[in-house]
């Protein structure tokens, strides 16, 4: 690989999943990468940390969904996704608990997810094939726009935009939508707390989104055995085994730019020569550190001051000393007043009876705890930096809030068996884990910031964007799809260039096409 000609070379900047799915396809392609990684291991946050007692923790994502897109892309390299990981389909897919009364064990199994929904709204389970049949031919519709790429305004008016737009109800929000099939509010939560994926209200968010839930009942909610990470280190070792170069404990410093045009960063005080570069990190931070303002007119500092932004997240990771109980893999407890809790989340309130969500993964997985404790994954949405909340005051007493919450699930005397704690508030996830605004799920999903109106995966001369901060947006399989998408553009461009200067072109082989 270093031999090759530093024109034909690719830099990744990031070995998150979108910036390993690349590496992946572009060597497929028989182009030489090198992918720079500043932390000690591949993932970026979708990885499995191991802790102090033997306890171990997904950083992000606790879960898998539609792995169909991750199976193609194997695939297209010659392995088998399955010969890789296990991925255990779980059944509860996660428990919902409502503290003002009520509860769902969510199931892909249609009739006892009739069953459940029954138990507290009898009318609404009669809607939920209905509703199931309406979301299946939104996906089915809006599929293609997912694949494509919007590099321009008449991207918006493509054949399959215009085929689409009949089923996307672009001016209604998730809870309206669902509003049609269910009168109890507990139902459309079951239905909607999943616009959490991309920290958003389902007051606010568009109501395509509904197509999220849909996803987890009709295709299954996976658990990777040893946690998210298993698939990261998985992609890792498909890619070094086809040639990849990937240099963890490697910080990039910056994009260099000559004439207009990217060639090559600088990475650990030493300049790395390519034709291309793939950011795979989170935009907002990316921009500001990489690229400088000249280089991206349509992304300057003003704009990225001025982006609606998701909300972040206040994390507990929590090593327990005994068992708790039947505690589900995944269970949600969601506020008494939900509507409420998610208004001051936007508004920059610390709600004082947040929804929390907490994954029990030994519940499906021993591996992620020794032998008599358990590993425990915390999470409750806070409102991201921007609302100027002093974290440094706020966390010890939002740690005992948090505790207290775990209470209305019956694990009551957790505090005593704590054996081993980490903490991260959203100032954590900007300061450690470099989240622009600590906005844990990146830009928002809102119809100004979609689309063509989205950082295009083509994001300069010879710079290229992957990730949840691009077109399709945030959630590991849209992110897998965003790393087609970015890869075919880059290898279109090269082939144009090559055609320009006489070179003999590649036809780059198709990626078979997966179904989102």
């Amino acid at each position: 690989m270093s031999n090759s000609s530093p024109s034909r070379r690719v830099a990744i900047v990031g070995a998150g999943p979108g910036g390993l799915a690349a590496a992946m396809l572009l060597a497929r392609e028989g182009v030489p990468v090198t992918v720079f990684e500043r932390e000690p291991a591949v993932g970026g946050r979708t990885r499995t940390i191991q802790a102090p007692g033997g306890y171990r923790f997904d950083i992000g994502p606790t879960f898998f969904l539609y792995p169909r897109i991750l199976k193609d892309i194997f695939e297209a390299c010659g392995e088998r996704l399955e010969d890789h990981v296990e991925l255990r389909r779980l059944d509860p897919q996660y428990h919902l608990v409502f503290e003002g009364g009520g509860e769902i064990r969510a199931t892909n199994d249609l009739a006892r997810l009739e069953q459940e929904i029954a138990r507290i709204a009898p009318d609404d389970a009669r809607n939920v094939r209905r509703f199931l049949a309406d979301n299946r031919e939104k996906l089915e519709a809006f599929r293609p726009v997912l694949e494509q790429a919007f590099s321009s305004p008449a991207d918006l008016v493509s054949p399959a935009m215009l085929a689409a737009l009949p089923k996307l109800r672009p001016f209604s929000s998730v809870d309206g939508d669902l509003r049609r099939y269910f009168a109890d509010p507990r139902v459309r939560l079951a239905f909607s707390f999943q616009t959490k994926y991309l920290g958003m209200s389902p007051f606010q968010c568009p109501s395509l989104f509904t197509i999220l839930s849909f996803l987890e009942y009709e295709h299954g909610v996976y658990h990777p055995i040893g946690g998210c990470g298993a698939v990261s280190e998985a992609m890792a070792k498909v890619a070094r085994r086809m040639g990849v170069d990937i240099r963890v404990n490697t910080p990039v410093d910056r994009i260099v730019y000559e004439k207009g045009e990217a060639v090559g960063l600088e990475a650990a005080g030493e300049r790395f020569a390519a034709g291309s570069v793939v950011v795979n990190g989170d935009f907002g931070h990316a921009m500001r550190r990489l690229v400088p303002e000249a280089m991206r007119p349509r992304w300057k500092n003003r704009k990225l001051d001025g982006a609606k932004l998701s909300c972040s997240t206040f994390m507990l990771y929590l090593g327990i000393e005994g068992g708790v109980g039947d505690l589900a893999h995944h269970t949600i407890l969601l506020a008494r007043d939900y509507e409420r809790n998610i208004r001051e989340i936007t508004e920059g309130v610390l709600s004082e009876e947040p929804s929390i969500y907490v994954q029990h993964a030994g519940a499906s997985d021993p591996s992620l705890a020794p032998e008599g404790h358990t590993s425990l994954y915390v999470l409750v949405p806070v409102p991201n930096l921007r609302c100027n909340i002093d974290w440094a005051r706020e966390a010890p007493r939002y740690r005992r809030l948090a505790l207290e919450r775990l209470k209305v699930l019956g694990l009551d005397d957790i505090e005593s068996r704590i054996r081993f704690e980490r903490m991260v508030t959203p100032r954590g996830w900007q300061d450690e884990f470099a989240v622009f605004e600590g906005a844990t799920f990146n830009l928002a999903h809102n119809l100004t910031q979609m689309l063509y109106f989205r950082p295009h995966n083509r994001f300069g001369r010879n710079v290229y964007l992957v990730g949840g901060g691009t077109h399709p947006g945030s959630g590991l399989p849209v992110i897998f799809e965003g790393a087609r998408i970015t890869t075919r553009l880059l290898l279109e461009d090269r082939q144009r260039r090559r055609t320009r200067h006489d070179e003999p072109a590649r036809t780059p082989e198709p990626v078979t096409e997966a179904a989102l």
